[in-house]
């Protein structure tokens, strides 16, 4: 859950564009914008689950292909503008991206308005309903029919692995993942990952020694604060299960990687940004050894 982390205030995300998200990256880059940006085919999808219908977004490289899979695990407000953003940005670097509805048990998306303010108490409690539907063995099963899918398309690549990232709430999902589908999954990076490290028997943290990929953890400083000992107990994590992986604090708070966000930190973001296409390049570009 992630009732007891930082959120910003109010979260007004729905303006941002793939254009708009792409000449970010390309100025922090020192890239002109008016590069040509790459052509993408993108649309709304059904998956069926063992528990019912899930709505979500898929985005690609326009062309045959194929390209890697990857799977990216929302925020607590669900698939929305902001994340269909980051799809298109990150399909333009050429894989094939899906972002399910992670409360597609409780309503299609989107989940919350246009504007959406976490100082409301009702508002808060109604997404928290939606994330309390999900148990982990549904989110196992969502994950496992998730790649499923991206697996039947012809345009993925089935030779090379795939990756999954989350944020927020997402990112437990993300190792949730990478643990259920340990065959498949090579790449995982969570950005202000809420509860990935707990006192509970059904911590993230416990599913490392299950997994076979490298890892990308990146810490907001805030989180950090209210838990200075979760980075090190990652780490260790790592380190036992001999997994790769990179844990660091950003100077940002919860939520910088999200564009629109109150709390949405440009420079953080970029960074955050360039690490995980690196990860992507070195982990997923490469067909799936023993």
């Amino acid at each position: 859950m992630c009732d007891d982390l930082i959120h910003p205030g109010l979260v007004d995300d729905w303006t941002i564009s793939r254009r708009a998200f792409v000449a970010t990256g390309l100025a922090a880059a020192g890239v002109s914008a008016a590069r040509a940006q790459p052509a993408l085919v993108e649309k709304g999808v059904t998956i069926t689950t063992p528990d019912g219908r899930a709505d979500a977004f898929l985005c690609r490289p326009a062309g045959k292909g194929p390209w890697p899979a990857v799977l990216i695990w929302p925020d607590i407000m669900g698939l929305r503008p902001a994340f269909q953003a980051m799809a298109r940005r990150l399909a333009g670097d050429g894989y094939v991206v899906l972002v399910p509805n992670p409360f597609y048990r409780s309503r299609t998306a989107p989940v919350v308005p246009a504007s959406f303010d976490f100082n409301d108490a009702e508002a808060r409690k109604t997404l928290f309903g939606y994330r309390a539907a999900m148990t982990d063995e549904g989110i196992d099963k969502d994950a496992t029919a998730y790649l499923a899918y991206l697996d039947g398309l012809a345009e993925v690549d089935r030779h090379r692995p795939a990756g999954v990232q989350g944020y927020c709430m997402g990112g437990p999902l993300a190792f949730r993942t990478a643990a259920a589908r340990s065959d498949r999954i090579g790449a995982v990076a969570t950005f202000h990952g809420g509860g990935l490290v707990t006192d509970a028997p059904d911590s993230p943290h416990l599913l490392i020694p299950h997994t076979r990929a490298t890892f990308l953890v990146a810490i907001a400083r805030n989180d950090d604060v209210r838990d200075p000992k979760a980075k090190d107990v990652l780490k260790a994590a790592f380190e036992a299960a001999r997994r790769p992986a990179t844990v660091e604090v950003y100077p940002a708070d919860h939520g910088w990687c999200v564009p629109g966000s109150q709390v949405y930190d440009q420079a953080s973001a970029e960074k955050a940004w360039g690490e995980l296409q690196a990860l992507y390049r070195s982990q997923l570009t490469g067909k799936r050894s023993g």
